[in-house]
């Protein structure tokens, strides 16, 4: 699909760091497509609040993991800038076959 893992955080480990509170394990990484990012900012020079597409993966218990992604069409909506369309169509056809591939029958 062409995306890379620029960041992780894990953010079990940090709530229980700063709060000393429990939450089931999740994790957010920062996915990012380098030709994807650079015509986002030729189109929107302030879309570098948005990247990179945060994924987040959580357990949900009894062995099951849930994956999750912002609609890149987010990016148009909150900007106004229909110049974003192509780039938020292609990211989200690429994040949805990422996450379609990791579907599986219950």
């Amino acid at each position: 699909m062409g995306f890379g893992v620029l960041t992780e955080i894990d953010l079990a480990a940090t709530l229980k760091t700063k709060l000393d509170v429990d939450i089931a394990p999740q994790v957010i990484l920062g996915a990012c497509r380098p030709p994807l990012a650079h015509a986002a900012l030729q189109a929107e020079p302030s879309i570098g609040v948005l990247l990179p597409c945060n994924v987040v993966v959580r357990a949900v218990g009894a062995g099951r993991t849930i994956v999750e992604a912002m609609d890149p069409a987010t990016m148009v909506e909150l900007t106004g800038n229909d110049q974003l369309a192509e780039v938020a169509a292609d990211a989200r056809e690429r994040l949805s076959r990422a996450l379609k591939a990791l579907a599986r029958p219950a």
